[in-house]
């Protein structure tokens, strides 16, 4: 198989990760990033792009003639990119690792998706829908359900749009918001009202080429901005592969109730669906339910989880770009693998970008992947909110936390946060 030209989209710890785990493979010729970030020039060529402009992406594929386009996050999914590329003479053959328009409603509409899984009998919470034409609706099904009230913007909101409010006079006033005030814009024109699961939540990743799937490891993360999960929801603050309590009995539970109707229930449905599939889980007693499903891999979950697949990364999204992922086996590491991240000063809140980093230079036997970071006359400095993330292996998840912690310490940057707890409820 010849060496080939391949670009990412993205520039997070997410698509740092893919770069990685790509540079690594025999396949792999050259490789472009668009945008990037401070740490994926080591490995590749950052392009000046943004990953909505599909004009300037075409550009660039033709001009360093890629033959394999990896989608980092949702937003140019759900916005058609692969269709796109299919509708378009010079760029149909090249292979694009992301679902169409169609497939992407998954992530795109909460309520397409609960639509989805109630259809394919796929255990998730009790919901209903509203718009502010029924918000009166909504008020009397509040009413009859249990306190704590969950409220979902429909449609994208960056991670933002979901809250989880005690009081029913507040849940009220917030859905009111969402609805006639446009808390989070177009995306709560909609809202998904859904009943509380308590459990532990799992994040499950798929690989499917639309028929065949492969089972990537299991990841947790850490929500929370706060140890002992308290406060603000961020993107993640850490990660941890495997899960330490998921045994053969509850696997299978999620591949024969959840994984398996899932990829059957798209066939069935006829939406095309090529490429990542996260669905986040919550364990309710010895249950697994759906929370949500992703149209791409998480982060930081994805800095814990492609450490651990020993495969060929490109020959893996070869295979299921060309529909013959039944013929691959997945080999999985034994590690443990863990990632901590560290934020800026005030994230997820307000928070200050340009701040120098230092000591990434004295790191030792683990893993820095860059998220919020650019470079700036040469130096690296902070550009987001999670900044970047330290990934370890270890013969288990405390050896691999011990790992991740003793290297973080060696790096600095004003303001910098980082959870000192990850992995505490193990």
């Amino acid at each position: 198989m010849d060496k080939i030209n391949i670009l990412v989209l993205g520039n997070g710890g997410r698509e740092h990760a893919f770069c990685w785990k790509l540079a690594k493979s025999q396949l792999t010729n050259q490789l472009f990033i668009a945008p990037g970030n401070g740490g994926t020039e080591d490995l590749a060529i950052n392009l000046d792009i943004g990953v909505n402009d599909f004009e300037s992406i075409k550009k660039a594929v033709l001009l360093n003639q890629i033959k394999l386009v990896v989608v980092g996050p949702e937003d140019p999914l759900v916005n058609g990119l692969h269709d796109f590329f299919l509708s378009d003479q010079a760029l149909k053959d090249i292979p694009v690792i992301g679902p169409k328009k169609m497939g992407a409603r998954l992530e795109g509409s909460k309520e397409f998706a609960k639509m989805f899984m109630q259809r394919h009998e796929i255990p998730t919470a009790q919901y209903g829908s509203f718009t502010a034409e029924n918000i009166v609706q909504g008020y009397a099904f509040l009413d009859q359900m249990k306190s704590p009230y969950v409220l979902k913007a429909d449609g994208l909101a960056a991670g933002k749009g979901v809250l989880i409010i005690d009081d029913l006079k507040q849940a009220k006033t917030e859905l009111t918001k969402m609805l006639l005030d446009q808390k989070f814009g177009v995306a709560s024109s909609k809202v998904v009202i859904e009943e509380f699961l308590t459990g532990i939540e799992i994040s499950c990743f798929v690989l499917t080429d639309g028929e065949a799937h492969l089972t990537f490891p299991t990841a947790k993360d850490y929500k929370r901005i706060g140890e002992g999960d308290k406060g603000l929801n961020t993107g993640g603050m850490g990660a941890i592969s495997p899960v330490p309590f998921m045994d053969d009995q509850f696997n299978k539970k999620i591949q024969d109730r959840i994984v398996k109707p899932t990829i059957k229930g798209l066939l069935e449905d006829n939406i095309p669906y090529l490429g990542f599939l996260f669905i986040g889980l919550i364990k309710v007693g010895e249950e697994p339910y759906v929370i949500e499903y992703n149209v791409r891999m998480g982060d930081p979950e994805t800095q814990v989880v492609l450490p651990r697949i020993k495969n060929d990364f490109v020959e893996l999204l070869l295979a299921t770009a060309e529909g013959r992922l039944s013929q691959i086996e997945i080999e999985i590491d034994d590690l443990s693998v863990t990632t901590v991240v560290a934020v800026s000063g005030g994230y997820p809140q307000e928070y200050q970008k340009g701040k120098k980093i230092t000591g990434l230079e004295k790191v030792k036997g683990s893993i820095v992947f860059h998220a919020g970071t650019t470079l700036k006359e040469g130096k690296i400095v902070t550009n987001g909110g999670r900044v970047l993330a330290v990934t370890s292996y270890g013969e288990g998840h405390e050896s691999a936390l011990k790992q991740s912690y003793g290297q973080i310490e060696k790096i600095n940057f004003e303001g910098i946060n980082f959870r000192k707890d990850i992995g505490f409820d193990l």
